[in-house]
């Protein structure tokens, strides 16, 4: 297989003087989150290439952490910032991550004015021209003014995160997985394979969450899915491991050779490695 890709990291830093953390963070358990946790799960279950995503409920608007991390380990990651979508200075900041740091992705998140606005829209404008990704963090009620900003911006390449929380409990008739497989007619838009434990009602290889990613990915393709460890697994997942939440796909879901390729290594690497 070629290089697997890690396209959901959230980092922390022991250093709290150096990278404050907002007021109440929602802290991962003591020792797991660093930049070196990560390289020693990812060096284990031989994945190559991570996708560092800024770590909102640590740091908030704070990208410092998240830039430095990804420009010192720019050999084999990128990172995706997160900022305030109606703050008018998000755009310069966005520039400056985009230029000085390896920053190649911005995570969207819906605001008070909800997901499509005129902050958000200067946001998505300043993406089409550095040419980067946009990571869309939402849920089933705004899916619809994501839906807009598609069509607005075919061509900035979208992922859309968790593939919005499906509910596994209601199966393949989720009213989430019915909207994410008829926003997948739009191109541009990738799925997050990311919800596969988290959504999950059971334990380890999470059988009730099967038929949602076998259901995404029939409908966008496994050209167009990837995955994501959800790193720290001991923060997010809590009842799977790093190696858990990788097999789950390359041997649970019972893949083709071809499928977990895509999906591991051959469309995460394209849409942020440029390969």
């Amino acid at each position: 297989m070629e290089q697997i890709v890690d396209t959901h990291a959230h980092l922390y830093h022991e250093d709290e003087g150096r990278y404050p953390m907002i007021e109440k963070p929602h802290r991962p358990p003591e020792g797991t989150g660093t930049i070196e946790h990560l390289c020693n799960e990812m060096e284990k279950n031989g994945v190559e290439r991570g996708v560092l995503v800024q770590t909102g409920s640590a740091y908030k608007w704070d990208n410092r952490l998240l830039g430095d991390t990804a420009l010192d380990h720019r050999d084999w990651a990128v990172g995706v910032c997160t900022l305030d979508p109606t703050a008018e200075q998000s755009v310069g900041e966005l520039e400056r991550l985009v230029e000085e740091f390896s920053v190649k992705g911005m995570r969207m998140e819906r605001s008070p004015a909800g997901f499509l606005h005129e902050g958000s829209e200067r946001l998505w404008e300043a993406a089409r021209r550095l040419e980067i990704v946009i990571c869309a963090h939402i849920h089933l009620e705004h899916l619809g003014e994501l839906e807009v900003l598609l069509r607005k911006y075919p061509e900035v390449p979208v992922v859309l995160d968790h593939c919005a929380y499906p509910d596994a409990s209601q199966g393949v008739e989720d009213a989430t997985v019915k909207k994410v497989c008829a926003l997948a007619e739009n191109r541009q838009l990738r799925a997050k394979l990311t919800f596969g434990v988290t959504g999950s009602k059971e334990e380890y290889p999470f059988c009730d969450t099967h038929p949602l990613l076998h259901r995404f990915i029939a409908a966008f393709g496994p050209e167009r899915c990837m995955w994501g460890s959800d790193f720290p697994c001991e923060h997010w997942l809590k009842k799977a491991t790093y190696e858990q939440h990788l097999n789950l796909f390359r041997e649970e879901l019972g893949l083709s050779l071809g499928e977990r390729e895509a999906i591991l290594s051959v469309a995460p690497m394209k849409v942020w490695f440029g390969g």
